[in-house]
């Protein structure tokens, strides 16, 4: 009877990912429009920290961009390496580069949504991209997002860049955004009401409507917050504005980690405010380790126990009777859609397949990273990031 139970629990957990991903794919697409007719002028709000690596490149990326007019402004996060100097010397080169000095980040704010929230009070343009500094678009990127924004007259449109990925831990883990984000959202319900439970985001490209950014509090209303993809478009959707999301797999490339502990301390600064929150970390702990990770282990369990047996029955001539097919058959059939669901995922998203080989590793390793940021805060442990330090629990800064 625990078999059975184990059975059905592990082809339920498997199946909904999949059905939800399958009908994704469709929702989860380029922005689309006539970019010839686009009109709107856009401000560009790159925060930007010692980004001395980055910033001349996405500028330069930035600036070529084509059939939309737009200004550039910088925001300078008191960075101590070479990142001022860079970019005063592209705003002497282009008029639409401007250049804001941060000054101390005062009490109760994280350092991106202050950076975020100077910039938009320094922009005048009607629609407004905040833009991390490691994102390079290609030149139609912005004009399609505009297009799209204005052809679906969303308040805010987020776009997810290609995730350019090295190291093993890179493409061991990233690649499960893409994974999670079409496994356990419903667009079509998202796109068809305003519910705060259905906020989704990328914090690297979000294109917003100045008036109704304004109207929500934007960054200011979630200034505690490390997670400004996820909660940006939640304090849009309180307000009854409408959010979307898009596929920029074609159109930008973001690298968003250079390290094993890059991807680690990256992904667990804001994990409890997503996955690994209190809320949530269990029924998806639950839903991924027997869905994704329970069928595989016990397939391979499965082959290896049996494989003796069909060695006698090759070799002696007897007939030995194989029991309990339909468990097999099941723990197959959810081991078959996650593994498809990857390959399609590595094929539609750009990203190396050894990634969906080791897919039942990936997941395993990135809910431990979730239970860890939750220990974390729960005991008290501060978050340290862009030499930083933050409160776990309030998100305060405490050095």
């Amino acid at each position: 009877m625990i078999g059975f139970v184990l059975v059905i629990a592990c082809f339920v957990c498997a199946a909904i990912p999949a059905c939800l991903f399958v009908m994704n794919l469709w929702f989860f697409r380029p922005p689309s429009g006539d970019i010839r007719e686009t009109s709107a002028c856009v401000d560009v709000l790159i925060p930007a920290r010692n980004e001395a690596a980055n910033i001349e490149a996405v500028l330069a990326s930035t600036l070529a961009s084509r059939n939309v007019d737009l200004n550039v402004y910088v925001y300078d996060d008191n960075s101590t390496d070479a990142t001022t100097s860079l970019v005063q010397g592209l705003c002497a080169d282009d008029a639409r580069v401007h250049l804001l000095r941060g000054g101390v980040l005062p009490g109760g704010w994280n350092g991106k949504q202050h950076a975020c929230w100077q910039l938009a009070q320094a922009s005048s343009a009607p629609l407004l991209l905040f833009l991390d500094a490691d994102v390079r678009v290609e030149a139609d990127a912005v004009a399609l997002c505009v297009a799209q924004q204005q052809r679906t007259g969303v308040a805010l449109l987020s776009g997810f860049p290609r995730v350019v990925m090295m190291t093993w831990m890179e493409w061991l883990l990233l690649p499960l955004i893409q994974f999670v984000l079409l496994g356990l959202l419903p667009m079509f319900r998202m796109r068809h009401t305003t519910k705060p439970a259905y906020a989704a985001g990328c914090g690297q490209f979000m294109l917003a409507e100045r008036s109704a950014y304004f109207a929500c509090g934007g960054h200011a209303a979630i200034r505690e917050t490390r997670h400004d993809g996820l909660k940006l478009p939640h304090v849009f959707r309180e307000r009854g504005l409408r959010t979307d999301i898009c596929d920029l797999t074609n159109l930008a490339h973001v690298r968003m980690y250079r390290s094993a502990s890059g991807v680690w301390n990256g992904l667990a600064k804001n994990a409890t405010e997503g996955i690994g929150s209190p809320g949530r970390i269990v029924p998806i702990t639950l839903l991924l380790v027997l869905g994704q990770v329970v069928p595989s282990a016990l397939v391979i369990y499965a082959v290896v126990r049996i494989w003796p047996v069909l060695s006698v029955v090759l070799h002696g001539g007897f007939v030995v009777e194989v029991t309990a097919p339909f468990f097999l058959m099941s723990f197959v059939a959810s081991v078959f859609a996650g593994y498809l669901l990857r390959v399609v995922a590595c094929l539609r998203f750009q990203q190396p397949l050894r990634s969906a080989l080791l897919h039942p590793i990936g997941v395993v390793i990135l809910l431990a990273l979730q239970w860890y940021a939750l220990m974390r805060q729960m005991i008290g442990r501060p978050v340290g990031w862009r030499a930083r330090t933050y409160s776990s629990t309030t998100g305060e800064q405490v050095s």
